[in-house]
């Protein structure tokens, strides 16, 4: 007679199926710098943004953007791990500490409250899509439910079907397996790239406030040009050079530097405001020379002299 594997040896099958697919359409390495970038792009075009300023026009390296992903992507990361612990430790103390008597009990409430919750947690993640609300539009709140949803439904049929985990037998018909685990993977891995996309956005804009309230502390720029750069933004004081054999001929003081990019430079008045500040963008040319002064000695720079 043929025997038939336990699920779980089923669904590491079923797994490594799906992997070696996977792994032939993207390799996981391109995969992962992909979404390393955008997750950089994000972040950078919300920071910008909340200065007027659309990140594109920045000329920023691709390395720009996988170092400024790491700063929207190190708390969900880390959240994950904590939470996998917390799941798979619960799991072990809950084996050994429950009485047989009382995890039957919890059984049979799982049974309901389970696909019940699965259903409405997946519902109010899809309703996003098609209109907002309060129980919708909190930070991640959609995407977390969908993918939550999702696997408490995957999970309630596994047991409604007599399997612990997707991929049961089916000796006649194996594609099935394969491909319930690549909708659970695509429908959980989309939603936590939303929820991490929209986190790492909230990230960027939240940079940019930290960024403007502490604009006071930030060096200040002593900006020379060969010639006039015709700034006009509030606070930002213009002195042209008497000596005509100098080798930049006008000075704007001021300013404060958000950005060097590898052809651009973000300045910022130092009196700035979102209801009324300017953003300034120049090109990196050798007709421009920055001084960067430290907020403390800024009032102490000799005036206008160049």
């Amino acid at each position: 007679m043929n025997s038939v594997p336990p699920d779980g040896e089923s669904a590491m099958g079923d797994i490594s199926r799906l992997a070696k697919i996977l792994g032939k359409v993207v390799a996981p390495t391109t995969a992962l710098t992909a979404l390393l970038f955008y997750f950089g792009w994000s972040h950078a075009y919300w920071f910008f943004d909340y200065f007027g300023v659309n990140s594109t026009l920045l000329g920023l390296s691709t390395t720009d953007y996988l170092m400024r992903s790491l700063d929207g992507l190190f708390v969900p990361v880390t959240v994950a791990a904590a939470v996998g612990l917390l799941v798979v430790w619960g799991r072990v103390l809950g084996q050994s500490r429950i009485r047989p008597a009382a995890r039957a009990r919890l059984d049979r409430a799982a049974d309901w409250v389970v696909p019940i919750a699965g259903v409405a947690l997946t519902v109010n993640g899809l309703s996003r899509l098609f209109w907002k609300n309060s129980l919708n539009t909190a930070l991640a709140i959609a995407p977390l439910s969908l993918a939550a949803g999702v696997l408490l439904l995957a999970w309630a049929v596994r047991r409604r079907n007599g399997t612990s985990v997707p991929g049961g037998p089916v000796p006649s018909m194996t594609w099935i397996p394969v491909l319930e685990w690549a909708s659970i993977f695509l429908l959980v891995g989309l939603s936590l790239f939303w929820a991490t996309n929209d986190y790492s956005a909230a990230v960027g804009r939240a940079r940019a406030r930290e960024f403007i309230a502490n604009l006071s502390a930030q060096p200040s720029v002593i900006l020379y040009s060969e010639r006039s750069l015709s700034v006009n933004a509030p606070g930002v004081r213009t002195v042209r050079c008497s000596d005509r054999d100098a080798a930049y001929r006008f000075r704007y003081d001021g300013l404060k530097l958000v950005l060097q990019s590898d052809s651009q430079y973000v300045l910022l008045p130092a009196a700035w405001t979102k209801d009324n500040g300017v953003a300034i963008v120049m090109p990196r040319t050798d007709a421009l020379r920055l001084e960067l002064v430290r907020a403390s000695v800024a009032n102490t720079v000799p005036g206008p002299i160049c």
